[in-house]
């Protein structure tokens, strides 16, 4: 598949943009001169066992570096800014066991620590970015199966957190919980203040947190909430009707 291999470059990738639950993970990966495993392929295109296989060969014989965000983060910093992060942390960790060069990044308008360069569909196109992909996809699969361990009631083991019509389903009967991204529709408009005061007080999410999801309820001095979504959308409407 991959004709010409530069083994100058670090690839980088990401698994986990889309879900409501859980992180991103980032793998920067790099392999030695002449390091070439048969069947790398963008992880989208391989079925789970085959993506399995292949993460054992790449972690044992290239070198690899992993970053995460967590979900407070993606609350905070947004999911973008979210994955630079991690895409950032991935290559800290790789720097420490190897001298970085010549960095390919799937997707556009990263801004990374690294001279990198933005490789639309470089998971498909660039060796190490498809090892990459790989890498991130299984390590943030394993990290799903140990929290659907502690939240089996989402199906976390089944749909990776993506928001499937059996996760939102069980959003809607049980609630979020402090490792979805909270200001992810549709779980922001199932949390309440009184949710949030729990959270807080128990320490499950930080202030800053706190004070950010609290602005997005609008919660007025009688503790009722209006979330700005619901603002949105009676404004787009009323403008429609008026059009």
């Amino acid at each position: 598949m991959f004709e010409m291999i530069d083994f100058s470059i670090v690839g980088v990738d990401e698994a986990g943009r889309g879900p409501l639950f859980g992180p991103v993970v980032a793998a920067a990966v790099y392999f030695p001169e002449g390091e070439v495993i048969e069947g790398i392929s963008d992880s989208k295109v391989l079925d789970e066992e085959k993506r399995e296989e292949l993460y054992e060969i790449i972690v044992s014989r290239a070198i690899c570096g992993i970053g995460i965000a967590t979900p407070e983060e993606v609350d905070l910093l947004n999911i973008f800014h979210a994955t630079e992060l991690a895409m950032n942390r991935a290559l800290d960790s790789l720097a420490e066991k190897v001298q970085i060069g010549k960095v390919l990044v799937d997707g556009k308008h990263l801004k990374l620590n690294y001279p990198a360069t933005c490789v639309v569909k470089g998971d498909a196109k660039i060796y190490q970015v498809a090892a990459a992909s790989i890498v991130a996809k299984v390590y943030r699969d394993r990290l799903m199966y140990e929290f659907h361990e502690k939240f089996p009631q989402y199906g976390l083991r089944q749909h990776k957190g993506y928001p499937t019509k059996e996760h939102i389903e069980a959003l809607e009967k049980y609630g979020p919980t402090p490792f979805h991204r909270l200001i992810f529709e549709p779980v922001l408009r199932l949390l309440t203040l009184e949710k949030l005061n729990g959270w807080l007080e128990m320490g499950d999410i930080s202030l800053s947190r706190y004070n950010k999801l609290v602005a997005l309820l609008e919660v007025d001095l009688f503790g009722n909430t209006k979330r700005r979504t619901e603002k949105r959308r009676k404004s787009r409407d009323a403008s429609r009707r008026g059009s």
